[in-house]
């Protein structure tokens, strides 16, 4: 045990089984300063978290969406990333003041076997999600150099080293690539948005709820509004960024025992969290707009991440401004989004196995077996179906429907351990936030089961 870790009081083996427990309290908030010198100190975390939002997953249905009912879906975007900044301030609530992650606090109040069913469920909703990252990654290389699909997937695995090699300098440095790669996406996106030309006024229109967002009807046999409403909400709340933000949030020295320090911390973690999620809300806006000004009318041809690689670059499609050079930043911006999630994915495995089963095992091999719960099946899949790309996305597809199945796993533990007055005391959620939340619960729980059902009934 080291003398920093004497001074504070904590046990070799508190120091261990805290979360992330490698750069858990690694970096210094500065007590005095300015407000923006505070805010810098605190700012990172959100950033990974922000990544989970606007990942692969995300970008077919909400392309599509456009490319089929222009900017009316908008409005979506709009409350999915409201419920996000809500989810996301519990979450990294839970993380500073109790200094628990999710997982550690869900498997500290449940017996083993409900432990065990939780970490179960945990881990292949990161596996689902792992799955449509490597997905995206894979196929942009194959898009960008030509190589095979079977090698583009074998090659994502390398993400697992760079982060092996970034966590020897610093969690710091982490916060910063993925920062690089939000902002390389959200220049590309901005280019081709103006490039596509979108009509300025409809678009602060569609942000403006609309009943036609909840039609069942579809136009010339489109899926209907409300089912890509629902893959929109189902793509962009998803369960494991719950998990990873109630650790990442501790990645900040705080003292505990002082009250307004931690309130501060608080208060910082939710201003680094919310300015994140509003990028993510531009860009994921951004998708949307692309696909109705661009596409709009040929929804049946941007249906996978190719088929928007090959619009991009026909002037049937996309019109006058298609070029080649659109569809190569397209695949540029889809494998900087495939690698950002790939690292956060892979730290958020670390959390979930050793938050539920309190496994001490080597960190290295944590993130390998981690990684390669997502991989293998990827692989069997790119084997199976020889390399099918449409298949691939098919599989992404389904991928996200079992995280609309397992969102109310972590959704609920949340809500009711922030919401305690005996876990959270002061910090506990307001009355009337505690109504909202379980209101969101009961609304995302129900839409998500209509989108599993029509999505079986469409496959049956």
């Amino acid at each position: 045990m080291s003398d920093e870790t004497k001074k504070k009081g904590v046990s070799k083996l508190d120091a261990e089984s805290s979360s992330l427990g490698d750069v858990n309290g690694s970096i210094s908030a500065p007590k005095d300063g300015s407000f923006w010198r505070k805010l810098l100190a605190f700012s990172g975390p959100g950033a990974l978290v922000a990544v989970g939002y606007m990942d692969p997953g995300n970008w077919v249905t909400s392309v599509k969406g456009g490319a089929t009912y222009q900017y009316t879906l908008l409005s979506v975007v709009l409350i999915s990333s409201l419920i996000a900044m809500m989810l996301q301030y519990m979450a990294g609530k839970l993380g500073m003041v109790k200094h628990e992650d999710l997982a550690q606090a869900t498997r500290a109040r449940t017996n083993k076997s409900g432990g065990i069913v939780l970490w179960v469920i945990s881990e292949l909703a990161l596996m689902a999600t792992d799955i449509a990252e490597v997905i995206g990654g894979a196929i942009a290389l194959h898009l960008l150099f030509g190589w095979s699909m079977i090698a583009s997937v074998l090659t994502t695995a390398l993400d697992v080293l760079l982060l092996l090699l970034l966590m020897r300098f610093g969690f710091r440095k982490i916060e910063a690539i993925v920062v690089t790669l939000i902002l390389t996406i959200l220049i590309i996106f901005s280019y081709l948005v103006i490039s596509a030309s979108p009509e300025v006024a409809a678009i602060f229109g569609g942000y403006l709820p609309q009943l036609q967002a909840v039609s069942t009807k579809g136009i010339h046999g489109a899926d209907s509004p409300l089912l890509m409403s629902l893959g929109i909400i189902g793509a962009t709340v998803m369960p494991h960024n719950l998990y990873l933000h109630s650790s990442i949030s501790q990645t900040r020295k705080v003292n505990r025992d002082d009250k307004q320090e931690l309130r501060e911390a608080v208060r910082f973690m939710t201003w680094d969290s919310n300015i994140q999620l509003s990028l993510a809300f531009v860009i994921n806006s951004m998708l949307l707009v692309l696909g109705a000004a661009m596409f709009f009318g040929h929804g049946d041809s941007v249906g996978t991440f190719s088929a928007m690689y090959n619009a991009l670059g026909s002037k049937s499609i996309a019109g006058a401004v298609a070029s080649p050079i659109l569809s190569t930043l397209f695949a540029v911006a889809l494998l900087a989004s495939g690698q950002n999630s790939t690292i956060t994915g892979t730290l958020t495995g670390e959390v979930i196995m050793n938050g539920f089963l309190r496994l001490q095992i080597p960190m290295w091999l944590q993130r390998l077996i981690t990684r390669g719960f997502a991989l293998i099946p990827v692989v069997f899949f790119t084997l199976l179906y020889g390399g099918n790309e449409a298949k691939l996305d098919q599989l992404l597809v389904y991928s996200q429907v079992f995280l609309s199945v397992a969102l109310p796993f972590a959704m609920a533990p949340l809500i009711v351990f922030t919401s305690s007055k005996k876990i959270m005391g002061e910090f506990a959620n307001s009355r009337w936030m505690t109504i909202v939340a379980w209101i969101v619960f009961t609304v995302l729980t129900l839409l998500n089961l209509q989108l599993v059902f029509e999505i079986i009934g469409s496959v049956l």
